[in-house]
């Protein structure tokens, strides 16, 4: 039988490295089953979770020209596909956003208080929920780039750099 991606298949533990573990499948084909595949939680050491012989079931996620087989044995549980991850927050504030909070008198961070610079919209600086990723990403772009202005300008002076007046 042909090995297939997204199949799934029983196999055995034939070997176990810092990396991951080496499970024979039928016909004597082996394939990995990388570290960041064995659980949905932190893997520090593969012997924690597997052993030489134990019998796994897995799930054949890439296979490659040169006949390696990609392994997956945490995608052999069926889950409910909203429901296998929970909502992620970029933010620590209550405002959401990448930093959240009031940093000094400026604002700071991504998003949160912009103090007296204000967001130019009235919103107080953080995105709105709304926004594409496009929109996010090109708003942080300009903000850095007005950032990085703004640090030039006010560093440039006190280096001694050139127009600095020497006795």
């Amino acid at each position: 039988m042909a090995i297939e991606v997204g199949s799934k298949l029983e196999g055995k533990v034939t070997g176990i490295t810092h990396f991951g573990a080496f499970v024979e499948l039928e016909g004597g084909v082996t394939g990995l089953v990388h570290i960041s595949e064995i659980a949905d939680n932190y893997v520090k050491d593969v012997n924690d979770h597997l052993k030489l012989n134990d019998i796994v079931t897995v799930k054949v996620i890439n296979v490659d020209k040169d006949g390696k087989i990609g392994l997956s044995i945490k995608q052999t549980i069926d889950r409910p596909p909203e429901a296998a991850r929970p909502e992620r927050s970029f933010g620590g504030g209550p405002r959401g956003g990448f930093g959240g909070g009031d940093r000094g008198p400026r604002g700071g961070g991504f998003g949160g208080d912009r103090g007296p610079r204000g967001g130019g919209r009235g919103d107080r600086g953080g995105a709105p929920r709304s926004m594409s990723f496009e929109d996010k990403m090109s708003r942080f772009l300009k903000d850095s780039e007005e950032r990085i202005s703004s640090l030039k300008k006010n560093t440039e002076g006190k280096r001694g750099g050139r127009g600095a007046r020497r006795d």
